[in-house]
């Protein structure tokens, strides 16, 4: 049984431990198809930084209730709007103290995020999503931007998010043309990772796989592969002489080597 962290039903997330090492964060606001405000933000953000610190937490999920993923911006909300008149570049601060800051604090994250999508994960969500580091989704997903159907911009982080995903020209036809796609669509676009039948014992699967990993080596690997995306073959080499210095004298390898000499499953400690 999953133990919540968060559990005040005023809040817009639930933050639990699905199992050991293995942390949750869901969108609750199942009405509004996870629709997010800026308080939702606040707490998705702080459930990060949370997680990223504690040493115990080594996989990150990021999934909706109810049956959605997120459903973007909740345009019904009130703060946004009253809180942008009230400040200069008001619209620019919201945005910053909202999901923006939900944005740069998973490219920051140097553990496994892993997104649980089922149902709509659109605009802002569609964002979040490929924030994370793996997307798997069921057949119910459907991903997209229609943001320019009421005039709005891709402004969570998504011109480029999308255009890094799917290519430049393929972002601007789903912005252009506010286009949603199913599930099978988004994997062929490159917006997912894997559909699945049952996306929570996939996500639970692989997060499991992921947990059992040396935590640290884990880490290395997500800063490599991800700065590889902005250097040169050179860089990425060099960067990688550095890194072995370090995860080469841990205990996990040594213990990584023991266990593979000895036959055995080698239990990684961080070390």
């Amino acid at each position: 049984m999953t133990q919540p962290l968060v559990s005040n039903p005023s809040t817009d997330i639930v933050v639990d431990d699905w199992e050991p090492g293995i942390r949750r964060i869901t969108i609750n606001r199942a009405p509004l198809r996870n629709a997010y405000r800026t308080q939702t933000a606040i707490e998705i953000t702080s459930a990060i930084a949370q997680f990223t610190t504690d040493d115990t937490a080594r996989v990150l999920i990021i999934t909706g209730a109810g049956g959605a993923f997120c459903a973007g911006g909740d345009l019904t909300s009130t703060y946004e709007t009253e809180h942008a008149a009230a400040v200069e570049f008001g619209h620019g601060v919201v945005i910053r103290e909202g999901m923006h800051s939900v944005i740069r604090a998973l490219a920051i994250c140097e553990k496994p995020v892993i997104a649980m999508i089922s149902g709509p994960a659109v605009a802002g969500g569609l964002a979040l999503a490929l924030a994370c580091d793996i997307r798997i989704a069921d057949a119910t997903a459907r991903l997209g931007d229609t943001s320019g159907r009421v005039g709005l911009l891709p402004d969570e982080g998504g011109a480029w998010l999308f255009s890094h995903a799917m290519g430049t020209d393929q972002a601007l036809k789903m912005l252009w043309g506010n286009e949603i796609y199913d599930a099978q669509q988004a994997l062929e676009l490159g917006l997912l990772t894997e559909v699945v039948d049952d996306a929570a014992s996939a996500t639970l699967a692989l997060a499991r796989k992921f947990a059992a990993t040396a935590p640290l080596t884990t880490r290395i690997v997500k800063r490599l592969v991800r700065n590889a995306g902005v250097q040169t073959l050179d860089q990425s080499l060099r960067e990688a002489e550095y890194a072995v210095e370090i995860i080469n004298h841990t205990a996990d390898v040594a213990e990584g080597i023991s266990a593979f000499v000895g036959k055995r499953t080698p239990k990684f400690s961080g070390r």
